[in-house]
């Protein structure tokens, strides 16, 4: 059998494709066609949103959800249902995708932004409370990966300190704490139906909550300020159009309906990749919380040691895993090195003296965001929809560039 690395010219270790995604049977098809013989393609009149919105909400064991544009969408409409705006500041960890923190400054408010924990990725309590000062509303918990945020200390935090707490949950649809359901565990949660998350419609979002009159406001805010059931030309509140169509309520529907069975299987694969790829030196599978008792699973994440490769680099050994026919996704990079932040051009959302003030943070070093976002390794989760063998030849894959690691550092690109 040839060992050759497949970056050298040898036989990648898995040849097998990884499953389709996005994922459709005839159950989309035949949803797509109802909506359209229907002539119902707008969500106020339709019928598939709302149903949609009933049954996530029982899904994440939520009194309410409401259904929106996408997931960056939802946590801008978040914040204003919660009164988010100029002159306040919201904590936001700095390893996430962008949005969480654009949602903030889109309210006019500041997103200050903390480091997570380095073995979790999520965002680190003790340093989110360290950051709370007078201007301090919300603070933002982003659940990496699927894995859930550290939730019990979270909401004592903002309990303590008389703040709100939002579950930016685009990555965890059905992961659960302590036995139940994430997104109404803190005052309100948003997800995100976007191409990539573990359910989709191309684009798309939810929001959730317990809180009525919190779903009073962010419904009327979703719907340009509408009320249900008062005059349609009648508008309460700041509002907007986020309103998500026919066809994408009904895709969701769908989706909604093989969530558990596809997270049953990406469950039992990251298992079987815990156990094995733990065993090889050098690679440490993102920790989960035992209080985590679900985890979606939306990317399969470990932390590389270079050391135990030769030394050779992070994104010289994707280009190996790849080649040897295992499939990643970028990570995030930090927050706080992006343009936005360090060109100042974030200040242009900001007014009064908050738009000139000087934020250390964006000086500061957050070694668990870098570990995070320069050091690990994803695994997408439609990888993670393949069969035991696939994931034996994604193990297999690793063990061949350890083997042959040298190999790459002597051989320039």
């Amino acid at each position: 059998m040839d060992d050759t690395l497949a970056l050298l010219g040898g036989t990648p270790a898995k040849n097998t494709p990884i499953p389709e995604w996005p994922y459709y049977d005839e159950r989309e098809r035949q949803a797509l066609m109802d909506v359209l013989e229907s002539r119902l393609w707008w969500r106020t009149p339709g019928t598939q949103c709302l149903a949609f919105e009933g049954e996530f909400a029982r899904y994440q064991q939520a009194n309410y959800a409401i259904a929106v544009t996408n997931g960056t969408a939802a946590l801008e409409i978040a914040l204003a249902a919660l009164g988010v705006g100029p002159g306040d500041e919201v904590i936001v960890p700095d390893f996430t995708f962008v949005a969480t923190a654009s949602a903030v400054l889109a309210a006019g408010a500041m997103p200050v932004l903390v480091d997570c924990t380095p073995d979790t990725y999520c965002i680190d309590p003790a340093l989110a409370e360290a950051a709370i000062t007078s201007r301090t509303r919300a603070m933002i918990a982003v659940h990496m990966g699927g894995n859930v945020a550290d939730l019990d200390a979270l909401l004592d935090i903002c309990r303590r300190h008389k703040l709100y707490l939002v579950e930016d949950s685009s990555h965890a649809h059905g992961s659960e704490w302590k036995g139940r359901k994430i997104g109404a565990l803190g005052d309100i949660g948003t997800f995100s139906f976007q191409s990539s998350k573990l359910m989709t419609a191309g684009e798309g979002g939810a929001i959730v909550t317990d809180n009525q009159e919190l779903e009073r406001k962010a419904r009327s805010i979703h719907d340009c300020g509408r009320l249900p059931g008062e005059w349609f030309y009648a508008h309460f509140m700041y509002g907007s159009n986020y309103r998500l169509s026919e066809w994408q309520g009904a895709v969701l529907r769908c989706q909604l309906g093989r969530a558990d069975e596809q997270r049953a299987i990406r469950t039992r694969n990251t298992a079987f990749l815990n156990q094995q790829l733990s065993a090889i030196e050098g690679i440490t599978p993102q920790k989960q919380d035992a209080r985590c008792t679900c985890n979606g699973h939306y990317a399969y994440i470990f932390h590389l040691d270079t050391s135990a490769f030769a030394g050779i680099s992070v994104p010289r050994f994707i280009e190996a895993l790849n080649a040897e026919g295992a499939p990643t996704q970028a990570s995030y990079p930090p927050l706080h090195e992006m343009a936005l932040f360090q060109s100042g051009e974030f200040r242009r959302r900001l007014s009064g003296e908050q738009a000139s003030q000087k934020f250390p943070f964006l000086h500061a070093e957050f070694p668990n965001t870098a570990r995070g976002a320069w050091e690990t390794v994803w695994l997408p989760q439609p990888a993670l929809l393949g069969s035991e063998q696939d994931m034996q030849l994604i193990v297999a894959a690793v063990q061949k560039i350890q083997r042959h690691a040298d190999q790459l550092v002597k051989i320039a690109r």
